[in-house]
């Protein structure tokens, strides 16, 4: 579990292709900071698990499933990507509760300068809408952001300066690829409603249907 509270950027420093999977060697700093093998980092908001490590980088296993579903099969040599360890017990949730399990990916569509911030616009994958709410939290490339707008195809968030020179997403370009993950609260009410709207138990949503049912 994480915060998409991002900590630091690291560097691809060398991919190794091993048939429909690949390794991930990535030099970093804060994030090695009492690391053991086994632990999770989330790269660009994949949840991935350290297999070995030294003293400036750790390496990772991608599964197929997750280059099927992520952008990480998109990176190179000398990539930069967002990293965060996970959450600890007791720590300050600055964020929102990000699993690192990427539902899909997403196209820039449009940048506009507004102010201070930079209004990002994302393709919205169909199967995505359902969970997606105006100012309801996504997690773009692991970065915890705010639905700013949503439209039935695509979505905004707005960044901040401090989002664009902490993370990678200060340089990303109109139609570079990033990862998206929905909110795990929607996603479960979603599930869970659609599993008590039954064809033969039709109800109305009501305050007092989903208090009965232990969402409120």
């Amino acid at each position: 579990m994480f915060t998409g509270l991002i900590e630091e950027r690291g560097t691809v420093r060398k991919i190794t292709r091993e048939h429909s999977s690949i390794l991930l060697t990535i030099e970093a700093q804060k994030v090695l900071a009492g690391i053991n093998l086994g632990e999770s980092i989330a790269v660009n908001g994949a949840c991935l698990t350290v297999t070995s490590s030294t003293a400036d980088t750790f390496t990772v296993d991608v599964m197929p499933e997750t280059l099927d579903k992520t952008n990480l099969g998109l990176l190179a040599p000398g990539s930069q990507v967002n990293l965060e360890r996970s959450l600890q017990v007791g720590g300050r949730l600055g964020g929102h509760l990000v699993t690192g399990h990427v539902d899909a990916t997403g196209e820039i569509l449009r940048l506009n300068r507004r102010g201070i911030a930079v209004e990002m616009w994302i393709r919205l994958p169909s199967h995505l809408d359902r969970f997606l709410v105006p100012q309801g939290s996504v997690a773009i490339d692991g970065v915890s952001l705010t639905v700013a707008e949503l439209q039935p195809d695509a979505f905004m968030v707005s960044l901040i300066p401090h989002t664009r020179r902490e993370t990678t997403l200060g340089s990303k370009k109109i139609g570079d690829v990033v990862n998206i993950e929905a909110d795990l609260l929607g996603k479960y009410v979603f599930y869970l409603v659609g599993r008590i709207m039954t064809p033969d138990n039709q109800k109305s949503i009501t305050p007092q249907f989903l208090a009965e049912h232990g969402f409120i």
